[in-house]
């Protein structure tokens, strides 16, 4: 069996930015264990499959370890295969995933994905595995799907050297560390970020779409604006542009091509 495979760069303006995503289009399903097997072989962050259903797609992601529930730059970079390389030409895509249907419009700033908000609660107690495995007292901590530290500023989020063994003990599914942008710096953005997961066999992802399903709301409330600008400050970097819309997120983002191959499967 042969099946076409894409490597894009989400959240780049070129390659070698951004957070590199496998897709790899099918028309049916095959076993998850081949999906599994495929992503583990890929060892990028995510891998997305996905097959037609009517006039959309089923769309599912996997890690290197596990399928997960929502993933953003794999999003991204599947609808960027399917307008740029696939012929698709509709003005959105809908997909359905775990997190129900989402959708992807074309923008002036790039692809659009319309995500659910999560509004992230205070953590009162944070547990001692999150303070000790990021080694750098946060102000405030809150959950979402995710733990989510707030620090004063971007360069501490910038200098933490985190204990990914610590924070692989946690319950949720990450960290998220974050901080306001740096003031009279254009590229800083509204907020700042890095991502830690550790669980999913990636101690630190590049740039997190999903992550800001939780961070645009907070950051939304905290600056008494709608619009963001958001930066990712992991080695490769990413900007990810944020529209909070009640229950809704739109993360906006453009994508590169990095790799075109032909997988040759069993």
């Amino acid at each position: 069996m042969k099946l076409k495979l894409f490597q894009v760069d989400a959240f780049a303006e070129r390659v070698f930015e951004g957070n590199p995503a496998a897709v790899c289009p099918l028309q049916v399903w095959p076993d998850d264990a081949l999906l599994q097997a495929i992503a583990e072989e890929n060892n990028l962050s995510e891998t997305a499959f996905f097959v037609p259903a009517g006039d959309a797609f089923e769309l599912r992601w996997f890690t290197p370890v596990d399928e997960v529930d929502l993933c953003g730059h794999a999003t991204l970079a599947s609808a960027h295969v399917l307008y740029t390389h696939l012929g698709y030409d509709a003005p959105r895509l809908r997909f359905l995933t775990r997190s129900g249907e989402l959708t992807v419009s074309r923008s002036e700033a790039g692809l659009a994905m319309d995500f659910p908000a999560t509004r992230p609660r205070a953590v009162t107690e944070p547990p001692a595995a999150l303070l000790a495995g990021l080694g750098g007292a946060p102000e405030a901590v809150l959950a979402g799907f995710d733990y989510i530290a707030v620090y004063a500023s971007a360069d501490e989020v910038r200098a933490l050297a985190p204990d990914f063994a610590r924070l692989k003990q946690l319950d949720l599914r990450g960290v998220v560390a974050t901080a306001p942008g740096c003031p009279g710096d254009a590229g800083a953005g509204d907020f700042v970020s890095r991502c830690f997961y550790p669980k999913l066999g990636i101690d630190e992802d590049p740039v997190t779409g999903s992550a800001h399903c939780q961070l645009a709301p907070y950051w939304a409330d905290r600056l008494g604006r709608d619009r963001l600008s958001a930066r990712q400050l992991s080695q490769r970097g990413g900007t990810v542009g944020c529209v909070v819309e009640g229950d809704r997120v739109r993360l906006i983002g453009t994508a590169a091509d990095y790799m075109t191959a032909e997988l040759h499967l069993p």
